[in-house]
């Protein structure tokens, strides 16, 4: 493992997070004084997701076929251009431009991690992509309550803020971070480069392992995005907590899983086959949801965002991290692109679905519908990925006993 490389993308990634997270707590309050209704600012929101739906696919198979710096400096330059036009923002369309231009651009989480990736072994390989979600998730606890503390100067500050931020890490990457994809490794690739199209990505989608994980992607993905989008309508309807108290929540859950990222996921993948910590970590989903969903009271509720933690944290970084040993070299930041989009599907659909099953039925059903969901993707995966083949290739290295025949 290559640490000088290691430490200088977790660096841009962090750097990365920290800007976008700014501003994203502010963005509902920022439509607000452009007279922007619910629906108008939901689609706000929404139309980043969207955007990232359809760059990062692009984004990260671009980063195949000419290089992952490249491919970081361009989604850099596109998210302080954005970050621009919302501090510049003075009407609401500007608002939208502004979000489209950075979700285009802005899938450069899946072209990290495949600079992660390129610069790691397998055997260490979890480890890296666990410290990018340590760096992802401590940029998103100190960004919101940078980005609060500098509203109190008007919306626009914390938008140039994030825009300096952008520009500083455009900076670092052009003049420290080197190409991840070296001659060396670029050798190594014998295989004709996949082109740069969607039905180059649908086919990867088709694959039947690399098929079931992204399908585990969506469904994890859609039950932990209802768990963080209507948490904070959750807690004011069922305890009456304020914004601060909320935030104390789930300041706490990320603390949480910068701990599970940034040093559990090493030592536990040392140790255990990623198949088997997949299937244990969505089991201990579905339970963590459960308790969510039955929470009587607060303490209990701080109680059951340990095992949820822990687990989301795992997930996220062992789908990943299996996503990338199981196709060729010149596939990862394609392969990793396509995951990118799918969680970015979710992001879509989970504040509409979440916010119906709340105010429809009660503030047990979404978690409730999370908790029924992991169930069903812990079966799916422990009759796809549990001690499939190519799993245990990849592990052979682990105690294991043989898989049946394929």
């Amino acid at each position: 493992m290559n640490n000088k490389r290691l430490f200088s993308i977790i660096l841009v990634v962090f750097i990365d997070l920290l800007g976008f997270s700014l501003i994203l707590p502010l963005l509902p309050y920022y439509a607000k004084t452009f007279n922007a209704s619910q629906t108008t600012t939901g689609l706000l929101i929404a139309s980043y997701a969207l955007m990232q739906l359809i760059g990062a696919p692009i984004l990260g198979r671009l980063s195949d076929r000419f290089g992952r710096r490249p491919v970081l400096l361009l989604s850099i330059f596109g998210t302080f251009l954005g970050f621009l036009l919302l501090g510049f923002a003075n009407s609401l369309w500007m608002l939208f431009a502004s979000r489209i231009l950075d979700g285009l651009t802005g899938g450069n989480l899946s072209v990290a991690q495949a600079y992660i990736s390129d610069v790691t072994d397998e055997k260490s390989r979890s480890r890296g992509l666990g410290m990018i979600g340590a760096a992802f998730g401590l940029g998103f606890i100190i960004g919101p309550v940078t980005g609060g503390l500098l509203s109190q100067w008007g919306y626009a500050v914390p938008a140039f803020a994030a825009a300096a931020i952008s520009f500083i890490n455009l900076v670092l990457i052009y003049a420290w971070l080197p190409e991840s994809l070296t001659d060396e490794k670029r050798s190594q690739m014998t295989e004709k480069r996949p082109a740069v199209t969607l039905k180059a990505l649908w086919v990867a989608f088709q694959r039947p392992f690399t098929g079931s994980i992204l399908i585990t992607r969506f469904f994890f993905g859609l039950a932990f995005a209802i768990f963080q989008t209507i948490f904070s309508l959750y807690a004011l309807a069922k305890f009456n907590l304020t914004a601060r108290d909320t935030g104390f929540v789930l300041t706490y859950v990320g603390v949480l899983s910068v701990i599970v990222q940034g040093f559990l996921v090493g030592r536990l993948t040392t140790r255990f086959r990623e198949d088997l910590l997949i299937t244990f970590s969505a089991v201990l989903m579905g339970i963590s949801l459960l308790g969510w969903a039955l929470a009587p009271s607060l303490i209990w509720l701080y109680i059951i965002m340990t095992p949820t933690a822990l687990s989301g944290g795992l997930l996220n970084t062992l789908l990943s991290s299996t996503l990338t040993k199981a196709v060729a070299p010149q596939e990862i930041g394609g392969i990793l692109g396509l995951s990118a989009a799918v969680e970015s599907s979710t992001r879509i659909i989970a504040p509409l679905l979440g916010g119906l099953l709340l105010q429809q039925i009660g503030t047990w059903a979404p978690g409730m519908f999370g908790a029924v969901l992991m169930t069903g993707i812990s079966i799916f995966i422990f009759r796809k990925i549990f001690n499939h083949p190519i799993v245990f290739t990849l592990n052979q290295n682990k105690t294991a006993h043989a898989p049946a025949a394929d």
